[in-house]
């Protein structure tokens, strides 16, 4: 092959293939990423909402769309879509991810879980025990769970500035930690958050669940079948009066996350692929003329298709449109907020924006810091390899970022909007407050790699 050729060869391969990364690393760099995209989406929320755009964006959010025909039609706003429908796929990416955790990933060591998901109790418990003990006595008590959650998105996005200095092992506490917060958020939706029960549509909700952990059991594969007993689970959700987004998560729980094929026999056919494919290219051609590479081609994609887990494909598949679509779609619909600065006084000194604030901020760092030393000093598990405590002091700030799971579990909590109205300032402030004082608390117990 002349020199010229082959340098130019080896240079469109270096363009069109990345470079490979573990499945934490891939992980990390989508989140960090859609952090950074959600942060702007809320400005611009924010922006819009203290504009003469205001009437203009509300009027959009409550256009009614509905979808179906005249015999069997869903009509809500647009809001209520993103937030009832398009969430669900968040949610949907959530329980993959949940699942994967257990199976393979922080959560699969039980000494190696215990730390996070002590951590993540007590930064459940403690929040939600400080915005009870405010708000003891009023309807506002509804609220006990806004303060709960962890925004891994932002908080992966606020790691992300401070790069190479945070440890690897520090990154798998704080993704192990958010996980467990997201299923406990879950549990808490399904169980204390929901609606009058609509019992034949349960039924129906079902029969769709026992579809779908039989699709499993047969061992089918293609996410055709899942999609759909999906999306008839979601329908029965939206009518049975259990929040719809939970059939994300239900649905989540049910996909194989195990491989067809053997590891060997996978590496001897690729290698045999793969040698076929160099002996046979024509570097006058491209591969688009060469049928016989084509096919080569379409025989390594089945390949891997066998070899990668039905959850892994659909997690990576999915997590690039909730990260950087839907999650900033909901930051659009729900973080713009009017705020009168004349009444920032009154506002800060409501029950409910103290009691959200209170419990992100204090709540978060004393639950994580305290469930998390205790299960040291009793023996039950250890800090991770290159972690201090001082660092999960720091990670127990940066965990008061509750934005998007606060936001979706205030609007179920709360039918009254100045409480609604309270509870998002309050978040957005703590949010605020926490990446700052945990970014500044990460850099200062932390050093530049050498």
């Amino acid at each position: 092959m002349p020199g010229s050729t082959k340098k130019l060869y080896k240079k469109r391969l270096e363009k069109t293939f990345k470079q490979a990364m573990t499945p934490l690393e891939e992980f990390v760099h989508k989140e960090a990423s859609s952090g950074l995209v959600l942060m702007a989406c809320t400005i611009i929320a924010m922006a819009i909402a203290n504009s003469g755009l205001f009437p203009f964006y509300e009027g959009i959010l409550h256009t009614k769309l509905t979808i179906g025909g005249e015999n069997f039609g869903i009509t809500h706003t647009l809001r209520h879509w993103i937030n009832d429908g398009l969430m669900a796929l968040f949610f949907f990416t959530v329980g993959l991810e949940i699942k994967r955790e257990i199976l393979v990933g922080e959560l699969a060591d039980r000494r190696q879980a215990i730390l996070p998901i002590a951590g993540a109790v007590g930064g459940m418990l403690i929040p939600a025990l400080i915005y009870a003990a405010i708000n003891s006595g009023s309807d506002a008590i509804a609220g006990w769970g806004v303060p709960m959650a962890t925004d891994i998105a932002f908080a992966m996005g606020v790691l992300a500035l401070l790069g190479k200095r945070i440890p690897r092992s520090l990154i798998g506490f704080l993704l192990a930690l958010a996980i467990v917060d997201d299923l406990g958020a879950v549990l808490i939706i399904a169980l204390f958050y929901t609606e009058q029960i609509n019992t034949p549509a349960l039924l129906f909700v079902g029969a769709a669940f026992i579809m779908l952990v039989i699709t499993n059991i047969a061992g089918l594969r293609h996410p055709g079948p899942y999609i759909f007993w999906g999306l008839l689970l979601w329908v029965g959700m939206l009518e049975s009066g259990v929040h719809a987004t939970l059939a994300g998560v239900i649905t989540a729980l049910t996909i194989p996350a195990n491989s067809r094929c053997d590891i060997i026999p996978f590496a001897r056919r690729m290698r045999q692929l793969t040698t076929k494919f160099e002996r046979i290219h024509d570097y006058d051609k491209s591969i688009m003329q060469n049928s016989e590479q084509q096919r080569i081609l379409q025989s390594m994609e089945n390949f891997v298709h066998c070899m990668e887990s039905p959850l892994q494909r659909m997690e990576h598949i999915f997590h690039v449109w909730v990260s950087f679509l839907i999650i900033p779609l909901f930051a659009l619909a729900n973080a713009g907020i009017p705020i009168d600065l004349a009444s920032l006084g009154e506002i800060f000194s409501h029950p409910v924006t103290l009691g959200v604030t209170a419990g992100l901020i204090g709540g978060k760092l004393i639950g994580i810091v305290l469930f998390s030393w205790l299960v040291i000093k009793i023996g039950w598990s250890r800090l991770p390899q290159g972690v201090t405590m001082p660092m999960i002091t720091s990670v127990s700030l940066l965990a008061g970022i509750g934005f998007t799971m606060s936001i979706f579990i205030s609007g179920l909590a709360f039918q009254n909007e100045l409480y609604l109205l309270n509870a998002k300032i309050g978040i957005l402030a703590a949010s605020l407050f926490a990446g700052i004082a945990g970014y500044i608390a990460l850099r200062l117990c932390t050093r530049e790699p050498v």
